[in-house]
């Protein structure tokens, strides 16, 4: 069953990777896709972890030139992508050779396997512990995202154990988009949950029933929410809408590599 598991991360992780490697060559999201063998939608989803999950952004979106804009790789983007070929062929050549330092090294490896983690939680981010309170029952651990952004998440104290979670550790936060609310764009939000995050909205699928809502926050996370086809009409929501996102610190299930 671990082989298993292996195989099937690897296998995600080399589709991935093929992702990024098109978009380098094309520029183009959908194009790269369908090269792929992936629907679009499919494609934005597998980037938006892939930059939530990485240190640095991986691919960003262009605008005018002749061809009217598309989507390249940044600087880290290739790099991951060099690297990862130059493993797939010669892993023991390649560490040898690359002459870099282990922590640049651990770096790398690091996104390798954060992008081959696979989880029904739509969103996925990768943080900093900045805080951890413990309770009664309960702790209470705070992520340090991209930018100035804030993730509150609520665990027992076993979990918080088991994790070893300690400030100054990274961690990964998982949010199910059903459990994100929106709301229209204000001075102060006021709500009791604890996750407050303002964003602009930069997709905006609809469905028969549902609309998924993908936000771009300050710090260059994505955050995607599940709402109604009326509360989409309701909020007048479009790309280019200002809008916050919360949901409660109940929700977040945190991980460790």
């Amino acid at each position: 069953m671990a082989s298993g598991t292996a195989d099937r991360q690897a296998g995600l992780l080399r589709r991935r990777i093929d992702l990024l490697e098109r978009i380098g060559r094309c520029g183009s999201i959908s194009g790269a896709a369908r090269s792929v063998k992936l629907s679009y939608k499919a494609a934005w989803q597998a980037l938006d972890a892939m930059n939530n999950l990485s240190a640095q952004p991986l691919v960003k979106r262009t605008t005018g030139g002749s061809g009217g804009g598309g989507t390249v790789l940044t600087a880290a983007g290739r790099r991951l992508v060099a690297a990862a070929r130059a493993a797939d062929e010669e892993y023991r050549v390649f560490l040898r050779r690359l002459g870099r330092s282990s922590r640049e090294l651990g770096a790398v490896w690091g996104w390798m396997r954060r992008l081959a983690m696979k989880t029904s939680a739509r969103n996925q981010f990768l943080g900093r512990v900045s805080r951890v309170r413990r309770g009664a029952v309960n702790a209470e651990v705070e992520l340090r995202l991209k930018g100035q952004d804030r993730l509150t998440a609520i665990i027992t104290k076993g979990s918080l154990d088991d994790l070893g979670l300690k400030v100054g550790q990274d961690a990964i936060a998982l949010v199910k988009a059903q459990w994100v609310m929106l709301a229209a764009d204000s001075k102060e939000l006021q709500v009791s949950a604890r996750n407050k995050f303002r964003g602009t909205a930069e997709r905006v699928a609809r469905g028969a029933v549902n609309t998924e809502v993908v936000l771009r926050l300050a710090g260059g996370d994505r955050l995607a929410a599940i709402v109604t086809v009326e509360s989409e009409r309701a909020l007048k929501i479009k790309a280019g809408t200002k809008l916050w996102a919360f949901f409660k610190a109940s929700s977040p299930i945190l991980a460790v590599e």
